[in-house]
């Protein structure tokens, strides 16, 4: 919940120049608030930054004050939305039932989804990473393609913690993610305290296929520095 149409503006003054330098292979996309997506669609227009949402219900309209539908995003030429943030699963009741019911909307309606999975650092400290997120997967995935998905493996105690976790640890954790999929080429990202100073290492690493930022995107030089990295 950051940065009003403005401040979005303002930003894309300063990132936009940094993308001159970026291999073309690399895909860059913002997923801002809601009050910020028809803006940034007319002003990215022509650009290769794609934009996505931050959420999306599993119905075409009805009744459900304050959220947003698939043919809403779909008007304003949404390409991509997060599906199960940890933040949604845990401030605003999210469950693997509710994911799963988003991400078949997010597909229906033309949108590729990012799923978020990942573990608290109490579930982590209780050797349960792998079993947690083996039954994320299972129950958010079910009935949904893997032809059209983006998976962020996000550790929960390392988001906006400082406390990364370790490059070769997210790479393990991004490899057994794999290891449950039928389609192994799904792009997996890595997300928790992604920054200027660790992205090089994270993104040498052989499973990770690119990363979902938080706090260092919302300053332009910082997210240029992570988009170009070595």
């Amino acid at each position: 919940m950051f940065k009003t149409q403005a401040e979005s503006l303002e930003f894309l003054k300063g990132f936009l120049p940094s993308l001159d330098e970026t291999p073309q292979d690399r895909e860059v996309v913002l997923c801002v608030p809601f009050t910020d997506l028809n803006v940034l669609s007319k002003s990215l227009h022509g650009t290769r930054v794609q934009l996505g949402a931050q959420n999306i219900h599993w119905e075409e309209s009805g009744a459900y004050t304050g959220e947003i539908s698939g043919p809403m995003l779909q008007e304003i030429g949404m390409r991509y939305v997060i599906v199960g943030h940890s933040e949604r699963r845990q401030y605003f009741g999210e469950t693997d039932y509710t994911v799963n019911l988003r991400l078949k909307a997010a597909q229906r309606f033309g949108l590729t989804p990012i799923l978020c999975v990942g573990e608290t650092k109490q579930q982590r400290d209780a050797l349960e990473t792998e079993s947690l997120i083996i039954s994320q997967l299972e129950k958010d995935l079910v009935g949904i393609d893997q032809e059209n998905l983006v998976i962020a493996y996000e550790p929960i105690w390392a988001i906006g913690t400082g406390d990364t976790c370790e490059t070769k640890e997210a790479n393990r954790v991004i490899g057994l993610i794999r290891s449950q999929l039928s389609n192994p080429d799904v792009p997996i990202q890595y997300g928790g305290s992604v920054k200027p100073n660790n992205i090089d290492e994270i993104m040498a690493q052989s499973e990770i296929d690119g990363v979902l930022v938080g706090g260092a995107s919302l300053e332009a030089a910082s997210f240029a520095r992570l988009v170009n990295y070595q």
